[in-house]
């Protein structure tokens, strides 16, 4: 007898374990699928019986059943999936670790799959051929010396188990003669004790193959019920022995009727396979004017289980049948994602993660029958190559976008490596800052070349632009002038807010005024204006009017300021910086006028609801003040 050694999903462990093809991976686990039984006309009680016998003859070749628990292996890396495999190899028995195996492999086949396309996408970028690439690793090398290993011990565990079977079988066979013996020659005196010697020999023999599983013990059990009945002259033992059977066989009649009220039809099955076999290998024959009777019974709860799980089975299908029509609409939602114009990166990326979201779905869906897997499964694997036949297409053409953005910006970096050294600065500035805005608009270009040409690129503008600082720092003879006068504008300020103790508004903005228009100093004498503005800050500390005004004004000032030293960054910090004051404003507000909502019941004058309130206001307040600022950086010409 040839024992099948592909044990469950192991099967992928059989196969060559080189680089498997660049597809998502999870696409090659077919759906789910249940076996049900045939759904025909109600079986008679025979049949019924016939049908457990031969459910336990198909696990009676099984030492132990085993269940294992599969943790998640996926996202590991290939380091910690090899080290989980030889833990796993070491630490277990080769039985027991057959799916955990399949799933470590399947994750590192996934991992190393994305691993080596990676690879042979930088080897075909860089001007390789496909024929000419090759990639080793030796973690790679290591897990499938790992897996070599596990078949070899597989292979031979189960090598060793039909040779046990074997044995068994033999060994049971030997038995059946030397009860044969004992009843064609048997000694009144020692017949009964040879008996119990026969009967504890058969009970110590193990497992045989399933094809000869029935065929034994009813061979046996013939025999057996053949001694009692020619056990004439040790009738005391004889009937005890009829007395004990009779009441452990009532046991078991009593809880196959309890399994066949038990709503889980499934474990009442199961347990009912463990029943019978305790009925044939545990307990012996019944005087023969019972055997019928008790037999009868013991068929009759039988089959209630056998047809409760037939209903149950009725009731499945349709379930199934349902879940066929959910399989299908996925398949058809996905050939209907429309990719056509698709024409961007993140456009691909936003149908992927539509296509997993369905994936998902479509796993998740249930069983379906196993007469209709293949059919819904070749159906949603073509429907998802589709997919990625367009998506490949689309990646292969970038590559033809990317070399044009390369030619683009190469010219890009030729302009700008001709003007770093220019000293015609107005103009120069003007068109080295379009360079810039006109570099970011361009897109990708091929990863080989995008740091280069990037540093290429920001060298050349770094130079000028350091260039161009140093020039503004030192100033020009008319930039020295415009210190001098602002110099002398601000002590005749001083002098004047000396001579008095009162100052206007007007005054105030005159002041600034005056000082706007005398123009910009260079960067190295900016230390002008901070002095210019805490004198301003000064004079509005002692104006009679609202303070939401001075900050305002204050406010102003200080923007105007930024402007004529030409600080764009500073201006653009600004804006940035009160746009996110302004949603965090909004946000706060919101979460106290949704904290009211708890306050529903409470009384006007209850001191947190007031404090509630008087935080939104306060919140409002401000959120009012800041959108004013915006609408002042909004209008500034820069």
């Amino acid at each position: 007898m040839m024992l099948d050694t592909n044990d469950g999903n192991l099967q992928d462990l059989n196969e060559e374990t080189e680089a498997t093809k660049t597809q998502v991976a999870k696409q090659e686990t077919p759906t789910e699928t249940i076996e049900t039984p045939i759904i025909s006309d109600k079986k008679s009680e025979v049949e019924v019986v016939d049908e457990i016998e031969e459910k336990i003859a198909e696990t009676s070749e099984k030492v132990v059943e085993h269940k294992e628990e599969v943790p998640n292996y996926e996202g590991m890396s290939l380091e910690s999936l090899v080290d989980s495999f030889d833990k796993l190899f070491k630490n277990n028995q080769i039985q027991k670790i057959n799916k955990q195996a399949n799933a470590i492999k399947n994750s590192f086949d996934e991992q190393f799959s994305k691993l080596l396309a990676g690879k042979k996408a930088v080897f075909l970028e860089q001007g390789g051929e496909s024929i000419n690439f090759s990639y080793t690793n030796p973690l790679k090398n290591q897990f499938n010396g790992l897996i070599k290993d596990f078949r070899d011990a597989r292979t031979k565990y189960y090598k060793n188990l039909e040779s046990e079977l074997k044995d068994n079988l033999e060994l049971r066979m030997s038995v059946i003669e030397q009860l044969k013996d004992l009843i064609e020659n048997a000694e009144p005196k020692t017949m009964y004790n040879q008996f119990r010697d026969i009967q504890t020999k058969w009970k110590k023999i193990g497992p045989v193959v399933r094809e000869r599983y029935n065929d034994t013990w009813k061979t046996f059990h013939h025999h057996v019920e053949r001694f009692y009945d020619l056990l004439h002259m040790s009738n005391d033992f004889r009937d005890l022995d009829f007395k004990h059977n009779l009441e452990e066989k009532l046991k078991l009649i009593v809880q196959v009727e309890t399994l066949a009220v038990n709503e889980d039809v499934n474990y009442a099955f199961k347990q009912l396979q463990v029943i019978h076999k305790r009925w044939k290998e545990e307990i012996g024959p019944v005087a023969r004017e019972f055997r019928d009777d008790i037999w009868d019974k013991f068929s009759a709860a039988t089959k209630k289980i056998h047809d409760k799980r037939h209903e149950n089975f009725k009731k499945l299908r349709g379930k199934y049948e349902e879940n066929i029509v959910k399989k299908i609409e996925i398949i058809a939602e996905i050939n209907a994602i429309d990719t056509s114009k698709n024409s961007k990166h993140s456009d691909w990326q936003q149908s992927i993660k539509v296509i997993e979201g369905l994936r998902e779905k479509f796993f998740k869906a249930g069983n379906v029958p196993k007469s209709e897997s293949d059919k819904i499964w070749n159906q949603f694997k073509e429907a998802t190559r589709k997919f990625n036949r367009n998506k490949n297409t689309f990646y292969k053409n970038i590559k033809g976008v990317q070399q044009e953005n390369l030619d683009k910006k190469m010219k890009l970096i030729e302009q700008a490596e001709s003007l770093k050294d220019s000293e015609e600065w107005k103009e120069v500035t003007d068109v080295m800052k379009k360079i810039q805005a006109d570099w970011r608009k361009i897109g990708h270009v091929p990863r080989k070349y995008s740091d280069k040409i990037w540093n290429q690129f920001k060298g050349a503008c770094n130079h000028y632009f350091d260039r161009f600082h140093t020039y503004q720092n030192a100033g020009s003879k008319e930039e020295q002038e415009i210190f001098e006068n602002k110099k002398s504008l601000l002590e005749t300020i001083n002098k004047k807010v000396e001579a008095s103790d009162k100052v206007d508004l007007d005054s105030v903005k005159n002041y600034i005024k005056d000082w706007r228009s005398l123009g910009r100093v260079p960067h190295s004498m900016r230390h002008i204006e901070a002095k210019f503005s805490k004198v301003v800050d000064n004079l509005f500390s002692n104006l009679s009017i609202d303070n939401k005004q001075k900050e305002m004004i204050k406010f102003e000032n200080q923007m105007e300021g930024l402007l004529a030293q030409n600080n764009l960054r500073k201006l653009d910090s600004e804006q940035i910086y009160i746009r996110k004051k302004i949603d965090e404003s909004i946000r706060e507000i919101q979460q106290l006028e949704t904290n009211i909502s708890f306050f529903a019941n409470a009384k006007s004058d209850n001191p947190l609801l007031k404090n509630v309130v008087k935080s939104i206001d306060n919140h409002k307040s401000n959120l009012d003040d800041l959108k004013s600022k915006l609408r002042y950086l909004s209008n500034l010409d820069y």
